[in-house]
């Protein structure tokens, strides 16, 4: 194995640890959505890998389609600059109109009492929401249960931005085996440093008590959404 195919490998290990840390869209989405939909550990994390996957699997596959056709490697960055600032606004999209219809949720979640007068003269206040007791039934169908496709959808268009450099030298020398051993190990530091945040979060979450926001948990989640998508556009995350 060439030289060179060895820091290039251990390049792209660090590559993929620091771009995932440093962007907070990697992993907040999972833990805020997962503390909203109430998702197991198991779905939380087979959300992310799901996720993790398609995230890195799109800039594979362009970088892979950009050396068959000879393409430069300004072209590719380009493209992979352009989906990147989509997938923010689509992040950011996202969460806001999850926090409206969490808003929504909420407020038709609030209890109120009515008063109840027995045969016997004897008073008694009933507490409940319209929410649970009417909506119930059909909770099935609310957003909640369609969001890790979405949130999967996002990624699959999001892009790996180092990822591209990296696999154009080793195709340079005309190694298919640095292309794919670079590919692999970019993508092994990214979607493991994607879970161990995701966990770390999803534990630290489940410490804090929402007692009385408990009811808007989904409008929160939406809203750390949405600033996650903004931190990637106008902060560089």
């Amino acid at each position: 194995m060439h030289s060179d195919l060895y820091t290039l490998i251990g390049t792209a290990a660090s590559l993929g640890f620091i771009h995932t840390l440093v962007g907070p869209d990697h992993y907040v989405p999972f833990v805020a959505m997962a503390r909203a939909g109430k998702w197991s550990r198991i779905k939380t994390l087979y959300v992310t890998v799901l996720s993790g996957i398609g995230h890195v699997g799109s800039s594979v596959l362009l970088g892979a389609l950009g050396i068959a056709l000879g393409s430069a490697l300004s072209q590719l960055e380009w493209v992979e600059s352009v989906r990147g600032e989509v997938a923010a606004w689509m992040l950011t999209g996202f969460g806001l109109a999850y926090m409206v219809w969490g808003i929504w949720h909420g407020l038709r979640s609030r209890p109120h009492s009515h008063a109840h007068v027995h045969a016997d003269g004897a008073v008694h206040e009933h507490t409940h929401t319209h929410h649970s007791a009417h909506a119930h039934p059909h909770e099935h169908g609310r957003p909640a249960n369609i969001t890790p496709w979405i949130i999967f959808s996002i990624f699959v268009f999001g892009p790996c931005e180092p990822l591209i450099p990296l696999l154009m030298y080793p195709a340079a020398i005309h190694s298919s085996l640095g292309v794919a051993l670079v590919a692999l190990v970019f993508a092994l530091a990214t979607i493991l440093t994607m879970l161990g945040m995701v966990f770390l979060g999803v534990a630290g979450v489940e410490l804090i008590p929402f007692p009385r926001l408990e009811r808007y948990i989904h409008a929160m989640a939406g809203g750390i959404i949405a600033m996650s998508g903004l931190s990637v556009l106008f902060l560089g995350l």
